[in-house]
């Protein structure tokens, strides 16, 4: 008798796009256990929405208020997931050495601001559905025309946050990005561009505004669903930032204190 052939066992490395995939996987699963990330992507912005839907304060221009008040808080729900949260999230896990073994695995850097960005666009439709639906339950009635627009500047603001939270949270102690993470996520609420429309900032800030990431987003944003139409300005403005924060991440982020 001839002895049975011994079984071969074949492995063979995952790819790229499998371990981006598989990272994101566990990025949203996590994200949607942090009972304080959904607060701050979820719970914040649906109180927003009902504050400006039930008051007349701040001002928010032409049209109905309800329909320019909504694309303004989507614009923050990309602004809490992929900034505020994600740089929190992203500096205590290099304090508690979690990046420290991702970096020991093939991820690496550019992989793992893939795998963050995904798991990302994940929550932000889990987010959009939840506000879009509470805002239809206020009257809103957005442009459907603007869709295709939106979804570009979804994923271009996405991009632009989730690259400017792994620079922040790549590079200062977890004490300091919570303070600075949370202070910024008032800051740009309030005069960022991200509810209020850029034109009812006072005038010096106006130019500014405009410029930055979250202006806009909420620019942008506004345009595709309060009009319909495309602000291919405002996308340009998300494409600098969002290529040079990630060229800045790749380069100086910090696998551990």
């Amino acid at each position: 008798m001839t002895a049975p052939a011994a079984p071969s066992f074949e492995t063979r490395a995952a790819s790229a796009t499998q371990r981006v995939i598989t990272q994101a996987r566990f990025e949203s699963v996590a994200i949607l256990r942090n009972g304080e990330q959904l607060l701050v992507s979820l719970a914040l912005p649906a109180m927003v929405l009902l504050g400006l839907a039930l008051t007349t304060v701040p001002p928010l221009g032409e049209g109905r208020r309800i329909d320019v008040a909504v694309p303004g808080v989507l614009a923050l729900c990309i602004l809490s997931s992929a900034f505020t949260g994600q740089a929190i999230a992203t500096g205590f896990d290099r304090r508690y050495g979690v990046l420290r073994l991702l970096g020991s695995t093939p991820l690496g850097r550019r992989g793992l601001l893939a795998a963050k960005a995904l798991a990302v666009l994940v929550v932000v439709l889990l987010q959009f559905a939840a506000v879009g639906a509470l805002g239809l339950g206020l009257g809103w009635e957005p442009h459907w025309a603007g869709i295709p627009a939106a979804i570009v500047t979804t994923l271009l603001g996405t991009w632009a946050f989730v690259a400017l939270a792994l620079l922040l949270g790549g590079t200062v102690r977890a004490e300091g990005v919570l303070a600075l993470a949370n202070l910024v996520w008032v800051a740009l609420l309030a005069l960022g561009g991200v509810v209020v429309p850029v034109g009812l900032l006072p005038p010096a800030l106006q130019p500014v505004v405009s410029l930055l990431p979250s202006g806009a987003l909420g620019e942008a944003m506004r345009a595709a669903l309060a009009s319909g139409q495309a602000d291919s300005t405002a996308w340009l403005v998300l494409l600098v930032w969002g290529t040079g924060a990630t060229a800045l991440a790749s380069r100086f982020f910090r696998w551990s204190d």
